[in-house]
């Protein structure tokens, strides 16, 4: 069963420096029906535009990955780490017991679009600790490239959580099938340009929620972008 959510049903806060698109309920957006999904808890589609960016703030207990689109995105933690995130790359910090962050673009003259998603871990008060890593275009281009696991498979990044995302590049004919394991959900985030899921016409910044599917296939992109996050079989608890 396929539940779509369409890109022009999310969440918006626009700061004037910071257009924020919001999957789920987040911030001062409030949502009953899109608490998150499983595990998955926050999707935010943000553009910053140059020079600004989000000063130092505190996380705990959440696993928080960046997944740039255009542009750059430097990051700086209390773990001493600092880097520049650009297209490509992903970078997962697992805050743990409590780390504290700040995110800027990179740069003085263009915007940065990014995706910043978080996944509840299946522990609380871990040591905090940061990785990151580098998926070529090559590697997910018409194929679906496991970048996040719960093991580091593949040369992934390790959540804390029995989780796996992948990231894929589709355009014209090519596709590639996921086959679910049983009893499994899945999600599927279009981060641009649009696709089929199992037949379904997709747009940029569509969602779908996935249960009682055993394969999920995407294919007929068109400079389509495509994260697919396989998930344990339960409900996050809903706003009163």
């Amino acid at each position: 069963m396929l539940t779509l959510r369409k890109a022009s049903d999310r969440g918006l806060a626009n700061h004037g420096w910071l257009k924020s698109f919001h999957t789920f309920s987040f911030a001062s957006y409030r949502n009953p029906r899109e608490q998150g999904f499983s595990d998955l808890l926050v999707i935010n589609d943000d553009r910053v535009a140059a020079g600004k960016g989000f000063g130092q703030h505190p996380h705990r207990d959440m696993e928080i990955f960046s997944y740039v689109l255009e542009g750059a995105l430097e990051h700086k933690d209390t773990l001493g780490t600092g880097s520049v995130i650009r297209p490509g790359d992903v970078q997962l910090m697992s805050a743990g017991s409590g780390v504290a962050h700040s995110e800027f673009n990179h740069s003085a003259t263009r915007p940065v679009h990014f995706l910043q998603i978080w996944i509840v871990p299946e522990v609380a008060g871990a040591k905090p600790r940061y990785q990151q890593e580098h998926f070529s275009a090559q590697k997910k281009r018409g194929r679906l490239q496991l970048i996040i696991s719960p093991d580091g498979a593949d040369g992934s990044l390790k959540v804390r959580q029995d989780a796996r995302v992948f990231a894929g590049l589709f355009d014209g004919k090519e596709s590639a099938t996921l086959q679910l394991p049983p009893n499994r959900y899945a999600y599927v985030h279009v981060a641009r340009g649009s696709v089929e899921l199992n037949g379904v016409q997709l747009q940029e910044g569509d969602g779908v929620r996935v249960r009682e599917e055993q394969a999920l296939t995407l294919s007929n992109g068109v400079d389509a972008e495509v994260l697919v996050f396989d998930l344990r079989p339960q409900e996050l608890p809903q706003m009163p």
